[in-house]
């Protein structure tokens, strides 16, 4: 009788959502189609967020509307940082995303500010550096044609860690996707939004976002959907590859 093969474990993604309206969305279910489970904290809602990494294979930080420095103003951002500094000193694999990507680079000792140029918004393009096509997690993106990017923020990040890796920059020269620390990426864009999350943002700020700016926008993101899921669904898949190697699993 022939030994039955164990079953292999699925990775187990830490996922930290701030608003309800910034959720894991397209990239959440990406992750799980790669075979990844996923453990969504919503601190803004009285989960509690776990003290440290054990019993995670990975780190997700999602966006937000709140400062990446805004610790007095939301008490789970500083645990936040310090689940990203553990990742960071651990080898465990953590991506943030716009607010993310701006918490991350705060943890391990840059800033981030209102962008001087005001606010990104829209499709722009992802200007990879030369350094993205050996990247072990975003060469999975810059290796395709050339890709384009959801903007919706208004902070940067203007200092940068000690060690961060440019891996794209956007048009106007602004930090757009980095390794942050040895296996800690961040993406100022938002590769898990699709138009329905967009036209939420856009009604909650009516002031910022003229009406028929946000039509073009909204039509321009169903337009490019297909070319948007072909583009950014194998960040998801190569995020649970890294999570499930041996020398990650927590």
């Amino acid at each position: 009788m022939s030994a039955v093969e164990p079953t292999p474990r699925r990775p187990r993604i830490l996922v930290v959502e701030h608003e309800a309206g910034a959720p894991a969305a397209l990239l959440g279910d990406w992750l799980v189609e790669a075979g990844a489970d996923l453990d969504v904290r919503r601190p803004y809602a009285g989960d509690a967020l776990p003290d440290d990494l054990a019993g995670h294979d990975a780190l997700l930080v999602l966006g937000g509307s709140m400062g990446a420095h805004d610790d007095d103003a939301h008490a789970w951002l500083a645990p936040t940082k310090q689940l990203v500094r553990e990742a960071a000193a651990r080898s465990v694999p953590g991506l943030g995303v716009c607010l993310g990507h701006q918490l991350a680079a705060a943890a391990l000792g840059g800033r981030s500010a209102p962008n001087p140029a005001g606010q990104q918004l829209g499709l722009l393009p992802v200007g990879w550096t030369d350094a993205a096509g050996e990247d072990p997690l975003l060469s999975a993106v810059a290796d395709a044609p050339p890709a384009r990017g959801l903007h919706f923020n208004d902070d940067v990040v203007v200092a940068q860690p000690p060690g961060l890796v440019v891996l794209a920059t956007a048009p106007a020269g602004e930090l757009q996707a980095a390794r942050l620390a040895p296996t800690v990426w961040g993406v100022q864009l938002h590769p898990e939004v699709d138009a329905a999350i967009v036209a939420q943002w856009a009604a909650d700020d009516p002031d910022r976002h003229a009406e028929g700016d946000v039509a073009r926008l909204l039509a321009e993101l169903d337009d490019a959907r297909a070319e948007l899921d072909r583009t950014w669904r194998p960040l998801a898949t190569r995020l649970v590859a890294l999570a499930g190697r041996p020398d990650h699993a927590h």
